[in-house]
């Protein structure tokens, strides 16, 4: 299936690992040439060897910029001022009890999952509209639907985007512009693979692994983490021509988790 990505240029916040880095990689896979973003160079050049390595013709380009921050974000936006896809991936999670998520834990991740993809939202999204053509899609969470008690402020910032989502996708009515959600469950990043190595200390990682999904997600109709590549395939294909009638929508890559049938 051609997804007609050549010639679009997409910038894929938060890029230089985990899912970020597999989004990236699929969309440069399609042909997209795909701005690689992180907070050192030396991430963000890691990256681009690690998708070269696999997709040698690839066309990236690098972004060292701090997306959480005004500043970061308005760096982004000078240089690269337009893009036809924007992935909004940046986001951090923290497994802390309500009682001890301090006011600056809230602010920080406000700041980090939520105003990172209201800004460039906002630049983007404009000139999107404006040339009648493009994609943004946020990436949530299976938590944002289903809420874990562990986070309830990352919970809450998910729940937040998928409100995002859908407001700003009632701007593009009537355009070849798009606006989704994707909702990931969990999904094995080398930062989940240390929490999960944290939780049970003294298990075997696939061992580990299958206990903590049993323990932490019963629900799961697939009972194992996702990964990345998996979620990075779901975001390559809304984000292009084939997914035009997928608009304002929350696409639910969460293994079944999410006990509801709508």
């Amino acid at each position: 299936m051609n997804l007609e990505l050549n010639n679009k240029t997409a910038l894929v916040t938060a890029s230089s690992a985990g899912i970020g880095l597999e989004i990236a990689r699929s969309l440069a896979g399609e042909g997209a040439t795909v701005i690689i973003n992180g907070r050192s160079e030396k991430n963000v050049d890691a990256a681009i060897e690690a998708i070269l390595k696999t997709h040698p013709d690839a066309k990236l380009e690098p972004l060292v910029a701090d997306n959480s921050t005004a500043a970061g974000s308005q760096l982004t936006v000078e240089k690269f001022p337009q893009v036809d896809i924007l992935i909004n991936n940046l986001g951090i999670y923290e497994a802390v009890g309500f009682f001890d998520e301090t006011d600056e834990a809230w602010q920080r991740l406000f700041e980090t999952n939520i105003m990172s993809g209201v800004r460039l939202a906002r630049h983007y999204l404009q000139g999107m509209l404006d040339r009648n053509h493009g994609r943004v899609v946020f990436l949530s969470s299976e938590s944002g639907i289903s809420p874990a008690p562990e986070m309830a402020h990352y919970s809450a910032t998910k729940t937040m985007q998928l409100g995002i989502s859908r407001s700003l996708a009632e701007l593009t009515k009537g355009t070849k512009v798009t606006v989704n959600s994707v909702l990931p469950g969990p999904t094995l990043t080398a930062s989940v693979k240390d929490f999960v190595k944290d939780v049970y200390p003294d298990l075997p990682a696939e061992q580990a692994e299958r206990k903590f999904m049993e323990e932490n997600r019963p629900s799961s109709l697939i009972q194992r983490f996702i990964n990345p590549a998996e979620i990075g395939d779901i975001v390559t294909f809304v984000s292009s021509e084939r997914a035009a009638v997928i608009n304002g929508s929350n696409i639910r890559a969460e293994g079944g988790l999410i006990r509801t049938a709508f």
